[in-house]
């Protein structure tokens, strides 16, 4: 069945093509819906190529990639929302491992997920890519925070 007015009244930036774009960091970009499917335990992936924030120290650009999984519990990102609230990263100065965790932290405040993690893959710079990894579960996924993380750490070393 498909979503009521209802269910998407709380979503203000899809579909608005009046939208700005915020050249300052902003967690308030961010918007949610409600997950239909909550006895269903499943994984959402957004990937997002082009990340861009600068440097603290320099203020040089830096590129990369933002990979994006969770498990639901009530609320999902709406995409849109997600790709505006990335783009506000545009000209904050923050080094990549904070980049990460920011949008971690954001992601769960917004949403509240079984599990979520956050990867960063940074184009290199000065010849040394940086790829940091967070993650984050509740209770009852505390087993998947620890195998992912050791996940991680193997296909890195």
């Amino acid at each position: 069945m498909p979503r009521n007015e209802k269910e998407l009244a709380g979503l203000t930036l899809l579909g608005n093509k009046g939208v700005n774009y915020e050249f300052s960091y902003s967690p308030t970009l961010l918007e949610a819906f409600e997950n239909l499917h909550q006895e269903n335990e499943y994984i959402v992936t957004l990937d997002c190529l082009e990340f861009t924030s600068l440097c603290p120290k320099t203020g040089q650009p830096d590129y990369g990639k933002i990979v994006i999984n969770y498990i639901p519990r009530a609320k999902m990102v709406e995409s849109k929302s997600l790709k505006l609230y990335l783009f506000s990263f545009r000209n904050r100065g923050d080094f990549h491992e904070d980049c990460v965790n920011i949008i971690m932290k954001d992601l769960i405040k917004l949403l509240d997920p079984k599990y979520i993690e956050v990867v960063g893959d940074f184009n290199p710079r000065g010849g040394i890519s940086i790829y940091p990894y967070v993650n984050y579960g509740d209770a009852e996924h505390q087993w998947l925070v620890s195998e992912r993380m050791k996940a991680v750490m193997a296909k890195r070393i």
